[in-house]
């Protein structure tokens, strides 16, 4: 099968809209959000008017029915221009659980909702803090009773939820010890957060070192009815690994307008920063640097377009996926190792936003899935090799 990939500045149009939405949320919104921990709201909101968070919600629905490739386009630009799209992109990866697996009833409830804004489902409860990557090993429990499930657990690192009025939630409906492979028993649900606060849901926020609203989320005898359950019961992990394709694919879009916004920023200051009686670009420690991590940043550029070429085409892309991430993740930390670098002392001045960018960047080599994950993905599944954990 032949397939066709675009180079250069594909979706030009979406590329110079959204640079243009992205102009009055510069640097001092940012820092301002960073002081009081609060969340983009006015930010979220122009990207939602626009219609780009529901860039993949099919038309019937209220949606822009974009290809994946255009919704990196989107999220490319949005790092690119100095912003981070951390406080809203889980809408556009978890909607493919919904999209792929949800019933007739439950897209046609949520999804125009979604599209128009009126609901936000930007929570997505995974991760633990016994188990980690470990998700097969999760404990939040949820168990049948009548028309009904009870939810008991908790959750960690999941940001958003205080923001978000819908909740994509993976939990155990069958005991571990009671399956025959570990993968088995887990179910998603879309749980409505405005209802389980007042029934036994309790969300904290979690500080952390980059301003993503990260919290702890508690469930104690939650009930959530019995049409929140996505697909079939106990093929939950299937669900989710389904959509780690596009996520991954999304966040490495992200890596990427990141690592242009480092190489821009850092090879305009080698220009101007006279020292010694010369730009200091003209030096090969600062120069040379800058220089690969442009290399690095065009390398990766490709992964992603022919993961996302692949995804599109409903092709099997895991391995693409996860090169994608893998290599936009390095070439974002490179760059902005990079730019820090050329500032010198002024990278570390909040004014100039180098650091605030550069603690951001390095959450994509842990964040949603650490560099060692993919390296042993690619070892075993591409590789062919042991599994190493």
């Amino acid at each position: 099968m032949q397939l066709r990939m675009e180079l250069g500045e594909d979706f030009p149009e979406i590329r110079e809209a959204v640079a243009k939405l992205c102009q009055p949320f510069q640097g001092e919104y940012w820092r301002k959000l960073e002081d009081g921990r609060e969340y983009p709201s006015e930010f979220v909101s122009a990207l939602t008017k626009a219609g780009y968070l529901a860039a993949l919600i099919p038309e019937q629905y209220g949606g822009a029915e974009l290809p994946l490739r255009a919704a990196t386009v989107i999220l490319e630009t949005i790092h690119k221009s100095g912003c981070n799209a951390g406080a809203c992109h889980a809408q556009m990866y978890i909607m493919g659980t919904l999209l792929r697996h949800g019933s007739v009833a439950q897209k046609a409830q949520y999804l125009p909702k979604i599209a128009s804004g009126e609901l936000r489902l930007q929570a997505f409860g995974v991760t633990e803090p016994t188990t980690g990557s470990d998700t097969t090993g999760l404990r939040t429990r949820a168990v049948k009773q009548g028309d009904r499930y009870v939810i008991n657990g908790q959750k960690v690192w999941t940001s958003r939820a205080l923001y978000s009025d819908l909740m994509l939630l993976l939990a155990r409906t069958t005991p571990i010890d009671e399956v025959k492979k570990r993968s088995e028993g887990l179910s998603v649900f879309l749980v409505d957060l405005r209802d389980a606060k007042s029934k036994g849901l309790t969300i904290k926020p979690l500080e952390a070192m980059v301003n993503h609203n990260a919290t702890e989320v508690f469930f104690e005898n939650v009930p959530v009815p019995a049409s929140a359950l996505i697909g079939e019961e106990g093929q939950g992990f299937r669900y989710i690994l389904d959509g780690m394709n596009a996520e991954r694919i999304l966040i490495a879009s992200e890596a990427l307008g990141d690592a242009r916004y480092f190489i821009s920023r850092a090879a305009e200051y080698s220009k101007e920063r006279v020292v010694f009686g010369k730009p200091i670009g003209q030096n090969q420690g600062i120069q040379f640097p800058i220089a690969q991590a442009h290399a690095d940043t065009e390398a990766a550029d490709l992964m992603v377009r022919k993961a996302a070429c692949l995804f599109d085409s409903k092709l099997a892309c895991g391995p693409e996926a996860n090169l994608a991430k893998l290599l936009a993740s390095d070439a974002s930390w490179k760059a902005g190792e990079a730019c820090l670098q050329t500032f010198g002392g002024f990278g570390f001045a909040r004014e100039y936003d180098v650091e605030r960018k550069w603690r951001e960047t390095r959450l994509f080599r842990t964040a949603p899935v650490s560099t060692n994950m993919v390296l042993a993905y690619i070892g075993q599944h591409v590789l062919g090799m042991p599994r190493s954990y």
